[in-house]
């Protein structure tokens, strides 16, 4: 065979070796590629792809609406109502755009802008021309069971009035049943109610380390609680400051692991620096990590704590004292300001308004307008971090819209709360929703027998006519413990009432056991013979408080207040007077908002009639009492062991006899 011959055989083997090699590789890419195909069919997306999502996750609820929202916002598909025309505030840029669109799908907030740019289609047009739009207000700290309302009924209330959101600084029903409290702020809202509440876990559940009532939190509670609901926000208001800063106190473990299980949540923590003007104690108290405090009360406090970075949430005479000093200091960023109610029960709030108050006196405080505004919408939303949900008229926001006549007066004509008219004029016009609340939740006075005169008896030790006793009174501070020498008949320590000293009883609802602590009182209660006032509503871990000038009114007092399964109960000369039922957590009622205030108006009104100590007219204190956290000292708690008395200096748990 010629070289010729061989060369024309050699070429074709390798151009067979070449094609074969370059067919199993074709067939190797189109196989690889077959195999993806069938992938992203699987996957459902029809085209070719490099990567697809293996096991797909069901979208939820918040993800749909907001896919339903860039539908809206691109004009491709209808909206529910557009609010035509308005004066919009923008929180974001500090100003007032003219002649805007608020196009509203759902309860959200699909686009803003300028009226007419948007061309898709909606079912409803609100003409809001002439008006002034500005975002729903929100309480950055506030306890909805001060009002005596169930939330359906908060909302009925508040709404009208500008608030369409709540942070819920929720330890007062944490105590009454830890487990169900986050479901339980959650339960308007499931049923239709238009206010938002953020649930703030109570670090103070129990207040204090000397204290147990239905609910327990420390890491693992606060942990779960947070990952349990997106609307669970942080940690409200640490207020236990002795045990936060001293390391051999009871409650230092339990504290600290509220804190820590927050932070590592990502959640808010909310301080409660009341009696911290210290420049010292005020680094320290920011150096934990604590965030708020609504406790100020001199303008300087205020601004110390706002120069070392806390969140300043201003309230009722705060505002006063505070804002003008704020302006006289040049002050220029408000940003880290809110204004807040904290405590207001339904009657005030119908005679005094709420945010819609607070912000009307800011402005007058010489507060530029917006910065007044936005202390009420964008700053607490920021600050609970919940500004992606309220706070500013803004896409993907719930479409909550102030519609004002008066600007520097907050005259608010018409509100809408997740995208429904809700008031005009002052009058709500949605249905309250009726809820049928559990017993967990209205079954909360278990006191276990009924209580008589003789419970309320200090006896003296055998053949003394006279002890050196303990005086309790509101909000105590002194370390040491106040005593006075009182007379005994008949062995019974006897109050000595022409010095304005009486008796208050602290009784276990919680345990069934009957049990209850007790103390001579002064600076608050009824002097009017045969008297008491009797409360479930009683701050902190709200046992069943109860002061008099009989032992046997405050055992009728008492008993009634268990019989209604919560409530305030006045007695004057052995007779009760005036009641408001709360039976809900023994701390709101769940009825129309003019039967509960009426409830409460004639109960003041028959109290304005009697004898008090210290200021005339009913004593509205009576919800604080017994208040266990700082800067207070010695207080009374329920019995426990080792404390027979009930008596107890909160700084170190030092305990001593009511009577020597």
């Amino acid at each position: 065979m010629n070289l010729k011959i061989r060369a024309t055989l050699a070429s074709r083997r390798a151009a067979i070796v070449s094609t074969g090699i370059a067919a199993v590789l074709a067939a190797g890419l189109l196989a690889s590629c077959s195999s993806k195909e069938e992938a992203v069919t699987r996957s459902g997306s029809g085209v070719p792809v490099a990567s697809a999502v293996d096991k797909p996750v069901p979208f939820d609820a918040e993800t749909l609406a907001r896919q339903k929202l860039v539908e809206v916002a691109l004009a491709r598909a209808p909206a529910d109502l557009v609010i035509r025309g308005a004066r919009v505030l923008n929180v974001f840029t500090s100003q007032w755009d003219d002649g805007q669109d608020i196009v509203i799908s759902g309860e959200r907030i699909a686009w803003v802008g300028k009226s007419g740019d948007w061309k898709g289609k909606t079912k409803k047009v609100f003409d809001a021309r002439g008006l002034t739009a500005v975002p729903g207000f929100g309480e950055s700290h506030k306890h909805i069971e001060s009002t005596l309302l169930s939330p359906e009924y908060e909302a009925a209330l508040v709404v009208p009035l500008g608030n369409t959101w709540t942070s819920e600084g929720s330890h007062e029903f944490s105590n009454v049943s830890g487990e169900h409290n986050v479901e339980f702020w959650e339960t308007a809202g499931k049923h239709g109610s238009p206010l938002k509440i953020f649930t703030a876990l109570g670090s103070a559940t129990p207040p204090s380390a000397f204290e147990k009532g239905g609910g327990s939190y420390a890491y693992q509670e606060i942990y779960d609680n947070m990952n349990k609901s997106l609307s669970v926000q942080g940690l409200d208001e640490v207020m236990d400051w002795p045990a936060v800063s001293r390391p051999e106190h009871p409650g230092h473990q339990r504290i600290w692991e509220n804190i820590q299980a927050t932070r590592n949540t990502r959640g808010v923590i909310d301080g409660h620096g009341a009696g911290l003007t210290e420049h010292g104690d005020i680094n320290a108290f920011a150096a934990t990590g604590l965030t708020s405090d609504h406790e100020t009360r001199a303008p300087e406090e205020a601004w110390e704590k706002l120069q070392h970075g806390l969140f300043m949430q201003l309230k009722n005479e705060n505002i006063e004292r505070a804002l003008p000093y704020f302006k006289a200091k040049g002050l220029t960023d408000w940003s880290n300001i809110a204004l807040v109610t904290d405590d207001r029960n339904v009657a005030d709030t119908l005679r005094l308004g709420t945010m819609d108050a607070h912000v009307r006196q800011a402005i007058q405080m010489g507060v530029p307008t917006i910065a007044a505004y936005q202390m009420a919408t964008i700053n607490p939303a920021r600050h609970a971090h919940m500004d992606s949900q309220v706070g500013a008229i803004a896409p993907g926001r719930y479409a909550d819209v102030v519609l004002l006549s008066s600007v520097d007066d907050v005259q608010i004509k018409h509100v809408f709360a997740n995208g429904k008219l809700a008031a005009t004029d002052g009058k709500y016009l949605l249905p309250i929703p009726k809820i049928d609340w559990p017993k967990w939740a209205t079954d909360t006075i278990n006191i276990g027998r009924k209580l008589t005169a003789d419970d309320f008896v200090i006896r003296a030790p055998e053949g003394r006519t006279t002890v050196t006793a303990a005086i309790q009174e509101p909000r105590y501070r002194d370390p040491v413990q106040r005593t006075a020498t009182l007379p005994v008949v008949n062995g019974v320590v006897q109050r000595d009432i022409a010095h304005d000293i009486i008796k208050f009883a602290m009784i276990d609802r919680y345990t069934g056991q009957g049990k209850l602590a007790k103390v001579f009182y002064t600076g608050l209660g009824p002097k009017t013979p045969n008297s008491a006032i009797a409360s479930s509503v009683s701050h902190d871990l709200h046992d069943v408080a109860v002061v008099g000038s009989s032992d046997a009114a405050m055992a009728m007092a008492a008993n009634r207040v268990a019989e209604l399964k919560g409530g305030i109960v006045l007695v004057r000369n052995g007779k009760i007077v005036g009641e408001i039922k709360l039976e809900v957590g023994g701390l709101m009622t769940s009825r129309p908002i003019p039967e509960a205030a009426a409830d409460l108006e004639k109960m003041w009104a028959q109290g304005d009639t009697m004898e008090w100590i210290g200021a005339p007219g009913f004593p509205k204190g009576i919800i604080a009492m017994m208040i266990t956290c700082s800067p207070y000292t010695w207080r009374l708690v329920v019995p426990y062991p080792g404390n027979p008395d009930g008596l107890v200096l909160l700084q170190t748990g030092e305990t001593m006899p009511i009577i020597k």
